[in-house]
């Protein structure tokens, strides 16, 4: 009895010992799946202030450059004022969560949950975005056709063609790399808590 009892301490001392490594490891891996999704989400909340700090800018900006010195209607500067303060708007609430400096020691599925929405937030902006967009350039163009002729007006529709067009596409690669981002955070998290039962996010 009394191997048999030696035996069995050594073992519940293996088990014991074994447990305090898989705890010491599930807490390591915690911190590094934290700094790597505070990593991208640090990188989201940069673009965005970017991008609000530009919407905002181009306010001032536009009324000088319709109004002031190309002498354009000041409809068209309302309309591209309402613009950028709908972009701004729509990107400061889809950024409130990646500024929540307490997502990080929250549960990381609650994070998941929340980047996810951000995600489909953003994807689903370009619906509303794109056609504001083409409502924009027609606004623009039409102004340039009332206060143009010639080569002036066939010149100015050529570069703002480009114009929008370079632009698109810089917003799209933004908008692209976002969407990556956010798919990082979230597969991330997805692979951590593999075989804990969890259900995946809703994207």
């Amino acid at each position: 009895m009394n191997d048999l009892e030696l035996e069995l301490q050594q073992m519940r001392h293996q088990m014991s010992t074994l447990k305090d490594m898989l705890q010491g490891q599930q807490i390591l891996n915690d911190r590094l799946i934290r700094h790597a999704v505070k990593k991208d989400m640090s990188s989201i909340n940069r673009r965005y202030t970017i991008l609000i700090a530009l919407a905002l800018l181009m306010i001032p900006y536009s009324y000088w450059a319709f109004v002031e010195l190309s002498g354009y209607s000041l409809w068209l500067w309302i309309v591209t004022a309402v613009f950028m303060l709908v972009c701004a708007a729509a990107t400061y609430y889809n950024g409130k969560d990646v500024r929540d400096s307490s997502l990080m020691i929250d549960d990381l599925l609650e994070t998941r949950k929340k980047m996810a929405r951000a995600k489909r937030f953003e994807n689903r902006w370009l619906f509303f975005g794109i056609p504001m967009l083409i409502v924009w350039l027609g606004c623009f163009a039409f102004e340039i056709y009332r206060n143009s002729g010639g080569e002036e007006l066939k010149a100015l529709l050529i570069g703002g063609g480009v114009g929008a067009v370079v632009g698109a596409l810089i917003g799209l690669k933004i908008h692209f790399k976002t969407q990556r981002q956010y798919q990082d955070i979230i597969d991330q998290i997805e692979d951590f808590t593999a075989g804990q039962d969890l259900p995946k996010a809703d994207l």
